[in-house]
C-alpha cells in the first residue's frame, strides 16, 4: 500500500547513509554473537546427545572448525540470522534501528515499503554496503541496490521519523 507521506522526501546523501550503516554495523555484531551463541549451543547439544560423533576430537569447538560441512552449515546459521535482521527491518517498516537514529527510511518511490523478497535483493545488491560507492558519481543519489531493486533511500524529516515512532509504523 502506497504511503503518500513519505513519498516527497529528499533521497538520502552518501554520508548519512553511511552514519546509519555505522550504527547498524553494531546492531549487526550483536546479532551475529546472539546466533553464534544459539548455533554454537545446538551443535554442542547435538554432540552431547551423540547425534554428532566427535570423531577423534577433545572439544566440540574444535570438530566444528575441523568439519567443512559442520563449518559450513554454521557459517550459513549466522549469515542467514545477519541477513534476516536487515530484511525483516527493511521490509516491516523500512527503517533498521541505525536508520531510525538518522531518520532514513528505505522505500518505493511511491513511499510503499518493500516486499521481503525486494528486500533480499536490496541485500544481495549491496554487495555488503560497497552498492553505496555508487551514489558518489551518482547525481540522483541512487546506490546500486536502489536501481536494482527500484527502491530508494530518504531522509525523513523529525516530525515524520517522530510520528513513525508514535504510530509504530
Amino acid at each position: 500500500m502506497p504511503n503518500s507521506d513519505h513519498a516527497n522526501f529528499p533521497r538520502a546523501g552518501f554520508f548519512k547513509r553511511c552514519g546509519a550503516i555505522t550504527y547498524d554495523l553494531l546492531l549487526a555484531v550483536a546479532v551475529y554473537m546472539v546466533a553464534g551463541a544459539l548455533g554454537f549451543a545446538v551443535f554442542t547439544g547435538l554432540a552431547s546427545s551423540g547425534l554428532i560423533e566427535m570423531a577423534g576430537q577433545e572439544h566440540v569447538s574444535e570438530l566444528l572448525n575441523s568439519n567443512a560441512l559442520y563449518k559450513g552449515i554454521y557459517q550459513f546459521w549466522i549469515a542467514l540470522c545477519i541477513g534476516l535482521f536487515y530484511i525483516s527491518f527493511w521490509s516491516y517498516g523500512g527503517q533498521t534501528l541505525g536508520m531510525r537514529a538518522w531518520r532514513l527510511k528505505i522505500q518505493h518511490p511511491n513511499g510503499q515499503n518493500l516486499s521481503m523478497i525486494t528486500a533480499a535483493a536490496r541485500l544481495v545488491w549491496s554487495l555488503l554496503g560497497i552498492g553505496n560507492l555508487w551514489i558518489l558519481i551518482n547525481g540522483d543519489k541512487l546506490a546500486l541496490q536502489d536501481m536494482m531493486t527500484r527502491s530508494e533511500v530518504v531522509e525523513l524529516s523529525k516530525e515524520a521519523n517522530q510520528m513513525r515512532n508514535w504510530r509504530g509504523v
